[in-house]
């Protein structure tokens, strides 16, 4: 599917795994919690009820790193009967320290289409997740330069983006968002009359898969973030 970017003049990028690798920290860390707890229950058990603790959690956590290490602790306690030893609450922390202190890995093709869209159009970053670890990931990362604003979101419901381009002074007219996440990146974005691109990574969070009626898409799929620059 084609689109027609006239009129464009701010683009927003989503951050975890539409610029840099992420949702792969996530699934590895799945994996060694639930070894960590293969004495108490099966991996699948382990993985379904840690999920289920971290939707619930996640009105009083938001996303990020630091709520999922918080729902792992409270999963093991559970899942254990509270029998679980300090010792794995201790590596369940390490864990997620490990984790916040990854390399920022981008994805390939990134640096030179914010290269060369920064030269065209005003670049955002809207992403959601914890502040301090999505500042920091930024800065890692040395993309900073190409972005005009940082917005670190709560969620990425279409109240969410409408508040934030008010606050910016952005018509939706103007604005094209690029991510991986159909949920949170595109069908927002297309139900408040903005543009989107889906640019999906290989992992996808339970959470954030949604069914889509695929004869009334409205918005491009890439195979990869370079084939960005074909369009815009």
């Amino acid at each position: 599917m084609e689109i027609d970017v006239k009129g464009i003049n701010v683009i927003g990028f989503d951050a975890d795994d539409t610029l840099w690798v992420n949702e792969t920290y996530f699934r590895e860390a799945e994996a060694a919690f639930a070894g960590m707890l293969e004495q108490y229950e099966t991996k699948n058990t382990i993985d379904q009820e840690l999920f289920k603790m971290e939707m619930r959690n996640l009105e009083l956590y938001g996303y990020g790193v630091k709520g999922f290490v918080l729902s792992m602790v409270e999963s093991a306690l559970q899942l254990s009967n509270n029998t679980v030893s300090q010792e794995t609450l201790l590596q369940i922390l390490d864990l997620g320290k490990e984790m916040i202190s990854k390399p920022v890995e981008l994805l390939n093709g990134v640096e030179t289409v914010l290269e060369e869209l920064s030269k065209k159009y005003r670049l955002i970053v809207l992403t959601k997740g914890d502040l301090l670890d999505q500042e920091r990931k930024l800065e890692r990362s040395g993309l900073s330069k190409y972005f005009h604003h940082v917005e670190v979101l709560s969620d990425k419901k279409e109240e969410n983006y409408l508040r934030l381009l008010e606050h910016l002074k952005i018509d939706v007219a103007e604005f094209l968002m690029i991510g991986n996440s159909l949920k949170s990146d595109v069908l927002p974005i297309i139900n408040i009359g903005a543009r989107a691109i889906h640019v999906p990574f290989h992992t996808t969070w339970q959470h954030e898969e949604v069914a889509v009626d695929e004869t009334v898409r409205q918005y491009p799929t890439l195979t990869a973030i370079d084939k960005l620059l074909a369009y815009v």
